[in-house]
């Protein structure tokens, strides 16, 4: 290349003519025979390199079109900047994943928080990021949204206000039908009374709340279906304790949802095992089981928690002492002194 260019600074003026005449006459032929010509990278660099020092340079292009020239110059121009954005400097640092779906999630948890309320939030955490980038990745509400809580949240406020009642039917090994009256708390999953009975009546029922709710520790409402045991004299009795009864729709058993849960979780862990013999004996196995589901058994709607809290064990401790519940159909698991 720089041979030719020597030897074009001493060429004449009429032998260059004739050169450009025949180098031009080829470059036709070569148009003609030849669709597409292969390009090297350094022919590409030439004529980028020409298109910006020199004017004119459409009227010596004739393999390519002017268009493909500044094309390849874009393309050069990103890989510069490819190339420079890689050497030692860095951008912004990549937020996490794990942090990512923390900001998703404390938005969803908490529709009143913006993003300065979870930046701070996340400041106490440990997490020092821009609130730019917190508003980037938080899940944004509707403004009429915002002051709204879920249901859950409504419940879980007022849950230490709510108790269920509910009756189920218990057959004997003469098929002779007992009938099992509950009272669930709703805070702690805990069963406040129950009773057994073969014959009940509103005033027997009437005489369960009292019993259940004992030195003024009354809930606020009391949940339960249409069952026509509950009479006149209950209501009666159920406004002067204070309480405000509140009946479910007819036919809606998900209405009184953790009473009929408590009811299912009775049947599958303990009657369906055993065959009742009478009143009494009914009396005794539930006891042992609401003495179970009180003191040992882990709740799912209290994050694996007990009605009562039990204490937890350290892994530095004895071994593991298994004592059964129920003559074995359950066991409670605790490590020795």
């Amino acid at each position: 290349m720089i041979r030719l260019f020597v030897a074009f600074l001493f060429r004449s003026r009429a032998s260059l003519a004739a050169e450009n005449l025949v180098l031009r006459q080829q470059l036709n032929v070569l148009r003609r025979s030849v669709k597409r010509p292969k390009l090297r990278a350094a022919d590409r660099i030439f004529w980028v390199c020409l298109f910006r020092i020199y004017p004119d340079w459409r009227s010596w292009l004739m393999i390519v079109k002017p268009e493909t020239v500044i094309k390849w110059h874009r393309q050069g121009f990103r890989l510069f900047w490819r190339r420079k954005s890689r050497s030692g400097t860095r951008g912004r640092p990549q937020i996490p994943n794990g942090v990512r779906e923390l900001i998703r999630r404390m938005s969803i948890e908490n529709p009143m928080w913006g993003a300065p309320r979870i930046h701070d939030e996340l400041h106490y955490l440990g997490i020092e990021i821009a609130r730019t980038t917190v508003a980037k990745y938080m899940v944004h509400h509707h403004d009429r949204d915002r002051r709204r809580q879920t249901w859950r949240t409504f419940l879980r406020n007022h849950a230490d206000g709510i108790a269920d009642m509910d009756f189920f039917v218990v057959p004997t090994i003469t098929f002779r039908l007992l009938y099992c009256f509950v009272v669930l708390r709703h805070d702690r999953r805990r069963v406040a009374h129950f009773n057994v009975t073969e014959y009940p009546t509103a005033q027997w029922t009437s005489q369960q709340i009292v019993e259940a709710f004992p030195f003024d520790d009354k809930p606020r409402f009391l949940i339960s279906d249409r069952d026509g045991i509950y009479g006149s004299q209950l209501e009666r009795r159920i406004e002067i304790l204070g309480i405000r009864w509140v009946r479910t729709a007819p036919r809606s058993p998900w209405q009184n949802g953790y009473a009929e849960r408590l009811i299912g979780s009775v049947r599958r862990e303990c009657l369906d095992h055993v065959i009742v013999l009478n009143e009494h004996h009914l009396f005794r196995i539930l006891s042992e089981y609401f003495e179970y589901h009180r003191h040992d058994r882990p709740h799912q709607g209290l994050a694996g928690a007990v009605p009562i809290p039990r204490s937890v064990d350290s892994a530095r401790c004895g071994r593991i002492v298994a004592e059964p519940r129920l003559g074995g159909l359950h066991h409670r698991y605790r490590r020795a002194a």
